[in-house]
């Protein structure tokens, strides 16, 4: 393990780049969502709100597969498949026309995304442990912010010149450049010596092996509300801002706002949480997050959208809570799985996934003519995840007292 604090910059940029084209086939569609809606034949808002939520439900069946092969046959190869994937899914988006098959494509871009996004993971868990594996997340988070703040402005240029197609066209075009860059310059993470033999009964094992770690379940447990409750926000963003709002020609620059604030936060953890442990800063700011959602829902409980300065205040209050949540709580609940990271980052992330993509299709249905049940939903997330952190909070003091 490499904890120390020597200079990882290229190893971190390189790991932001394989997550960033999640980011860029994600946000960079959002000014498009209504467009490629009509295209396909659809005019349901709701609907087109499936183009992001399902894509969530590729990426967490994905690892599945490729977090067992990873651990066999090595990271690096793995990620060369899920690129292969992600342009045929690419070209099938291009040329659908029924909503039915674009679903099928963006879930199937999801399920190659995931390969790279599992594996970068799976490399930092390779290469660091402990405070120092959340550190290294921040960081990597940081330069992954970067693409959600140009993304849907980027997303809105393209689709202004060249069309809703040409969207798809630039992400093959990104993902090639990476996997050009991960080919020539990352050594691979994982020792022969360390590999496990593929077999299908690894993931059943995995599966007992990673339920039976209490610390690792109650973690990706409040990941999954965490990650549910963003979700909603990011398939209802544009038909807050553009419907609701009447802001299409903003809708690109107040997502960027919100992006760097998330970004900002996410810098800070990396040089705080070395100090005050990941626990700490995970309880104070769910606390946070719930707080400032309650306050939202009761200020406007009437149900009418407050004046967009109002909306974007709360907004970037609680996405500057998220940022200190998501690489501490994915780094949490993979701790113990050092020994099997692929299987383990696979696992955690599929069941993350199924909570949040749920929780934020039945969330988003309501999110129609006000913003308001989006704060209810985060609201009701962070309740529960405080729940679950006292618990787990509880837990280790009990198992503190009784080693004494």
């Amino acid at each position: 393990m490499e904890n120390n604090r020597g200079n990882h910059t290229e190893f971190i940029a390189l790991m932001a780049a394989l997550m960033s084209i999640v980011a860029l086939a994600l946000d960079a569609l959002l000014p498009a969502l209504d467009i490629i809606g009509i295209a396909v034949g659809n005019s349901d808002p709701a609907a087109n709100q499936l183009l992001i939520t399902l894509f969530f439900l590729g990426m967490g069946t994905g690892p599945l597969l490729f977090g067992p092969i990873s651990d066999s046959v090595g990271r690096k190869p793995v990620v060369y498949i899920g690129f292969a994937v992600f342009i045929g899914a690419s070209a099938l988006c291009v040329f659908a026309r029924s909503l039915e098959w674009m679903i099928v494509g963006r879930i199937l871009q999801g399920m190659s995304l995931s390969a790279p996004r599992t594996i970068s993971i799976a490399m930092i868990r390779d290469r660091f442990s402990g405070d120092y594996m959340a550190r290294i997340m921040s960081f990597v988070t940081v330069v992954f912010i970067l693409v959600p703040v140009v993304a849907p402005a980027f997303g809105k240029l393209v689709l202004d010149t060249l069309g809703w197609e040409a969207i798809f066209y630039l992400q093959v075009v990104f993902s090639l450049l990476v996997s050009l860059w991960f080919w020539r310059r990352q050594p691979e993470t994982l020792p022969r010596e360390n590999r496990n033999t593929f077999r299908f009964n690894r993931i059943f094992s995995g599966f007992r092996e990673v339920l039976a770690y209490r610390r690792t379940m109650l973690f990706t447990l409040i990941w999954g509300f965490i990650t549910g409750s963003f979700l909603v926000y990011l398939s209802t963003s544009q038909q807050i801002f553009e419907v609701q709002y009447r802001m299409p020609e903003m809708f690109p620059y107040l997502f960027a706002g919100l992006a760097i604030t998330i970004g900002t936060a996410t810098l800070i953890n990396g040089w705080l949480v070395v100090r005050f442990g990941m626990r700490r800063l995970i309880t104070v700011s769910l606390v946070g997050f719930t707080l400032n959602s309650l306050c939202y829902a009761l200020l406007f409980a009437n149900g009418n959208n407050p004046h967009m300065a109002f909306l974007m205040v709360f907004l970037a209050l609680q996405f500057f809570t998220v940022g200190f949540l998501f690489g501490n709580l994915r780094s949490m609940a993979m701790e113990p799985l050092g020994h099997i990271a692929g299987i383990g980052a696979a696992i955690t992330g599929f069941i993350a996934t199924l909570m949040s993509v749920p929780i934020s299709a039945w969330i988003g249905s309501f999110v129609v003519t006000s913003a308001l049940p989006l704060f209810q939903g985060f609201f009701i997330c962070g309740a529960l995840s405080l729940v679950l952190l006292t618990y787990s909070n509880y837990r280790m003091r009990r198992g503190r007292r009784l080693a004494r």
